[in-house]
């Protein structure tokens, strides 16, 4: 799916690019980078079966953080701008990524847990998977991932994504702030609850 991933990325740049924060797209590169090459050297030896629950109790893990966070905005304040936890972030989103195409979940709370405002949470986002997909297609061509048919597919499917983008940039023009975390928390924890179930 790496290339409707990538087409879905340009587009979403084409409709927020103005929204981008530079500064959290940078830092969080170096670590989700040599996350996806780790990943793709070690794919091989990696089951889905084992990986995928492993990301989904992570991203629940974050969810449930940032819930409690909502409530009482002061508990560990300051831990998502550590370097530390951008470097724990970013290799998890960079492993996700390549393994299984499932760290926009994981991007998405880092976001919110620093404070960024809706459309800057979705122009960041649109940004760093646009560099961060990119960066995975020679990997993903190399292990035989992309081929003819999944062009044809993305060719296929790109008109959908199309409206899910723009439709999207619509929705988000007209929920409060406070409704847009709520919903980005919820669909988090429903993207894990699939990544454990299966």
């Amino acid at each position: 799916m790496l290339p409707l991933l990538v087409s879905g990325d340009i587009c979403a740049v084409a409709a927020l690019h103005q929204h981008v924060r530079w500064d959290y797209v940078r830092r969080m590169l170096p670590p989700a980078m040599l996350g996806v090459v780790i990943a793709a050297l070690t794919m091989s030896r990696i089951s889905d079966a084992a990986f995928k629950p492993l990301i989904g109790w992570i991203v629940l893990g974050l969810a449930l953080m940032q819930a409690v966070r909502l409530r009482w905005p002061n508990w560990m304040g300051a831990v998502p701008h550590t370097r530390s936890a951008v470097w724990i972030i970013g290799l998890i989103a960079g492993g996700a990524t390549m393994l299984a195409n499932a760290a926009g979940p994981v991007i998405a709370l880092y976001c919110i847990a620093v404070g960024l405002p809706k459309f800057e949470v979705v122009g960041t986002l649109a940004w760093f998977f646009l560099i961060v997909n990119v960066f995975k297609l020679p990997f993903s061509a190399g292990l035989g991932l992309i081929r003819s048919e999944t062009l044809f597919v993305a060719a296929v499917l790109f008109p959908a994504v199309l409206v899910g983008v723009f439709s999207g940039r619509w929705i988000v023009h007209r929920l409060p702030q406070r409704v847009f975390d709520v919903l980005m928390l919820a669909f988090a924890a429903i993207a894990a609850m699939r990544l454990i179930l299966g």
